[in-house]
């Protein structure tokens, strides 16, 4: 990937990249930003290259982050198609390129539940190439997939719809300026809120509890979230896993342990 634009711009460059890669990008931005979330401008985007409107970070405050906080839980309840939905073109049709986590393809196929979508379309292909690389042992594949049974069997699907999400909030992607946070490469799709939520938590989000305070004033979580952190941990672990070395795989193991605890 190369980086380049002017001072109001920031340019990203592939000439290799996936032809739906950027349109994806691109695509997601906009879905999120029709509900009002704080995204980052696109000024343009082809096959190889996106432009987006240049950003100037700041330090975060619990105001931008309050802020934030209600931000998100009014984009999560603009819903989605369904869930693994992929977002949706200006047109009004669904997106019907490859999507991306990072720079991995990620499945679009829509479940009825959120479970059984969350574990065949998020853990377990990552899990499988975690498993390639060598990150994760057999032993601990077992457990990850003795957790994954469970989620897909609906132990902990509610009656919730589907949230529009941004699928990839981990700090990296969280740019606070001085206007407040923008959110940026986004893998967005149908989903469940407390994916996003886990995400943040995960990875070390600034002034996390002033997130969720302004975001239960929008709109209460269900009783019990933080307990189920670990479910929704199990997708970005799986990720990372899969192409960030053994540690991430430890990690999706102890996370799957604390699964089967709930």
């Amino acid at each position: 990937m190369v980086v380049s634009g002017s001072s109001d711009t920031f340019v990203k460059r592939n000439p290799q990249a996936h032809p739906d890669f950027f349109a994806a990008e691109a695509t997601g931005l906009r879905w999120l930003g029709e509900a009002k979330a704080p995204v980052v401008r696109v000024l343009g985007h082809g096959p190889t290259y996106i432009e987006l409107e240049r950003l100037t970070a700041a330090r975060p405050t619990v105001p931008m982050a309050n802020r934030f906080g209600r931000a998100l839980a009014r984009m999560h309840s603009s819903g989605a198609a369904g869930f693994g939905a992929p977002p949706i073109d200006s047109d009004g049709s669904s997106f019907s390129g490859r999507l991306f986590i990072g720079s991995r393809p990620m499945s679009s196929a829509v479940h009825r539940t959120w479970g059984a979508f969350y574990a065949a379309e998020r853990v377990v292909p990552f899990l499988r190439i975690a498993v390639d690389a060598g990150t994760v042992s057999q032993s601990e594949t077992v457990t990850v997939e003795r957790a994954c049974e469970r989620i897909a069997n609906g132990e902990f699907d509610d009656a919730e719809l589907p949230s529009r999400i941004h699928g990839d909030l981990w700090n990296g992607n969280v740019f606070w300026t001085d206007g407040g946070v923008v959110l940026i490469d986004p893998a967005a799709h149908g989903g469940h809120r407390e994916t996003d939520l886990a995400m943040l938590a995960l990875f070390g989000c600034p002034h996390l509890d002033a997130v969720v305070d302004g975001y239960e004033a929008v709109w209460p979580l269900r009783a019990g979230w933080r307990e189920r952190t670990a479910v929704h941990q199990l997708h970005p672990l799986a990720v990372h896993a899969a192409g960030h070395g053994r540690s991430y795989g430890s990690a999706l193991h102890t996370a799957a342990m604390a699964v089967m605890g709930l």
